[in-house]
């Protein structure tokens, strides 16, 4: 028997996908309910698109939160701020820099819920944040990123 996979996420990642949970369960999953009833009072199911639409769209919903739940169910919730490490692990905030180009990022390593590239923030499952992982200040990593093999330095690493 394989272990239960476990999702780490920090706590703004669990408390997000709590909410977004509630969100269905009290504001989606009720408007969807009127909108059926609604659909069912125009008569003739079998023709009327508002009510397949609308059934498609709770099934939509239905999944969404059995799939969320099940995530937050197996949520590992790791807070950083409470880390003292000198290597990279999960919630690292990590600066590195592009050996080619010395050009520098800045990123912190998050659950899959929470990956924003726009914000710096990268997935612990993506190429890069693999290849950092165990890592410390002066370290160098190649990854394969889309446009191809890169190199990086850790400069820097906090947990925050």
């Amino acid at each position: 028997m394989s272990p239960v996979k476990r999702y780490p996420m920090r706590p703004q990642g669990h408390a997000k996908l709590q909410a977004f949970v509630k969100h269905l369960k009290e504001v989606e999953r009720p408007n969807i309910v009127k909108a059926i009833e609604e659909a069912r009072a125009h008569g003739d199911l079998k023709e009327n698109a508002e009510y397949h639409s609308a059934k498609d769209k709770q099934g939509m919903i239905h999944a969404q939160m059995v799939d969320a739940e099940a995530r937050l169910s197996l949520a590992e919730v790791i807070d950083p701020s409470k880390l003292e490490l000198d290597r990279v692990a999960f919630g690292a905030t990590v600066e590195v820099m592009d050996v080619d180009s010395e050009e520098e990022f800045t990123y912190q390593i998050v659950g899959t819920e929470e990956a924003d590239i726009t914000n710096g923030m990268i997935s612990y499952d993506a190429p890069l944040a693999r290849a950092l992982l165990g890592k410390e200040e002066g370290d160098e990593v190649t990854f394969h990123a889309p446009g191809g093999s890169r190199t990086f330095e850790v400069v820097g690493l906090e947990y925050k």
